[in-house]
């Protein structure tokens, strides 16, 4: 007897070293590692500790597992652990050993939200979601840095009576590695899941860390299926999103995806009047300063901090004085540059980045020809200030937008719409 126990367990860990070759060290010390394996008469028992567990387990690493059973010519067996059998593990999927810290956020609802006529859809569908009767699957929304995709994200969750999970890329990351060390995975994975509402702000946190987006969009995949409603936020189009691969975009497009335009100066100068500015303050600085809601929050945060300190109210002489390293001065190639990504709903580093999609070389193309009749750049210089294009790269993009501007009225007005950004 004592023979077969030995044999029985020299075969377990051999089987154990023969699926850890087999799969990734990561989904093996997550999915494989918690299993219990047991052989008993001619069978290989895998034994998880939750049905989906088992049940994910089958689905993916069901056919290497049963191959390399038959190799040892033992069946295969995926099953749950009996409810008469006490196994003392961390692994036990009770919720309350994984303990997030809480939100405690105040109930403003939408109201805080100051939308420009570019945004109402984007917050008409956030609104939809807090409701719960959203017809779309899933909400991806991306913008530029400072346009309001987390307020909006906070939005939701202030207005809706759901049980939401909002976390950031980072956050998320974080967390399951945690539990990871913890052996608390199962109680993070039905934290994720036993919700109505899932919001994630910033998924390019998880940008070439395979083993947490796995888990990712197994999760986005169990929520969709489940019927729950998931919002993401990102800096970029899903098409457009670096680090990830084409699988992944595919998944985060295939709901409603929905862009945020940056603060216009009706939108700043309602910010700052919000915020405790005059209002012929307000409207002078609107006009002068970037379109960046973290800007904007800034100097709201300067001022009142001015104001308490020194205690007199700040006018236009004042504000003059103490903003400006952010005011706008005489307008600097890079500034008009900046000036035209803002007008065009495109980022400057993805204009100076190498992407070639179409949106970004058009956008580009436009550029060089506004720079080009508004300043008195040369070729080379107008090339260094998209990304340092070279000379050969800026004539051809002229060359293609004069040929467009014969047949092409649209064109033509957003040339010349650029040009006056740039004067």
């Amino acid at each position: 007897m004592q023979a077969i126990a030995i044999k029985q367990n020299i075969n377990v860990e051999s089987i154990r070293a023969a699926v850890a070759d087999k799969i990734d060290s990561a989904a093996f010390q997550t999915w494989i590692a918690p299993l219990q394996f047991t052989v008993c008469q001619n069978c290989l028992d895998v034994i998880a500790q939750n049905q989906f567990t088992a049940d994910y387990v089958k689905r993916e690493y069901g056919k290497i597992l049963g191959n390399i059973a038959a190799d040892f010519s033992l069946n295969i067996n995926i099953c749950v652990n009996g409810a008469n059998r006490v196994v003392n593990s961390a692994n036990d999927n009770v919720v309350c050993e994984y303990a997030p810290v809480k939100n405690t956020q105040n109930k403003n609802g939408f109201d805080k939200f100051i939308a420009c006529d570019e945004n109402m859809f984007a917050v008409a569908a956030c609104k939809k979601i807090a409701l719960s009767n959203a017809s779309f699957s899933q909400l991806f929304i991306y913008g530029n840095a400072g346009c309001g995709k987390s307020m909006l994200l906070d939005c939701i969750y202030n207005s809706s009576e759901k049980h939401i999970v909002k976390m950031s890329g980072g956050q998320f990351v974080m967390e399951f590695t945690r539990s990871l060390r913890d052996k608390t995975i199962f109680s993070f994975k039905d934290y994720c899941r036993k919700c109505d509402i899932f919001m994630m702000d910033d998924v390019c946190a998880l940008a070439g860390k395979r083993a947490t987006m796995d888990e990712f969009l197994q999760l986005l995949i169990d929520l969709k299926n489940a019927g729950k409603s998931v919002v993401l936020t990102a800096n970029a189009a899903p098409n457009a999103l670096t680090g990830f691969d084409r699988r992944v975009q595919s998944l985060f497009a295939s709901g409603l995806v929905v862009d945020v335009a940056q603060p216009n100066a009706f939108v700043r100068r309602a910010m700052l009047i919000r915020g405790g500015v005059k209002a012929d303050v307000a409207e002078e600085l609107s006009k002068r300063i970037s379109a960046d809601g973290h800007l904007v929050n800034g100097i709201i945060n300067k001022i009142k901090t001015y104001t308490e300190l020194m205690g007199e109210s700040v006018d236009m002489d004042v504000a003059s004085r103490l903003l400006g390293d952010l005011l706008a001065k005489n307008k600097t190639p890079n500034s008009m540059v900046k000036s035209m990504c803002e007008k065009m709903s495109v980022s400057f580093d993805e204009i100076c980045g190498n992407s070639r999609t179409r949106r970004l070389v058009r956008a580009r193309q436009i550029m060089m020809a506004a720079l080009k009749g508004a300043t008195n750049l040369s070729l080379t210089e107008i090339g260094n200030v998209c990304g340092g294009r070279d000379h050969a790269t800026v004539v051809y993009a002229l060359a293609q937008i004069e040929k467009q501007k014969a047949t092409d009225l649209i064109l033509n007005a957003e040339i010349d719409d650029m040009i006056k950004i740039c004067k």
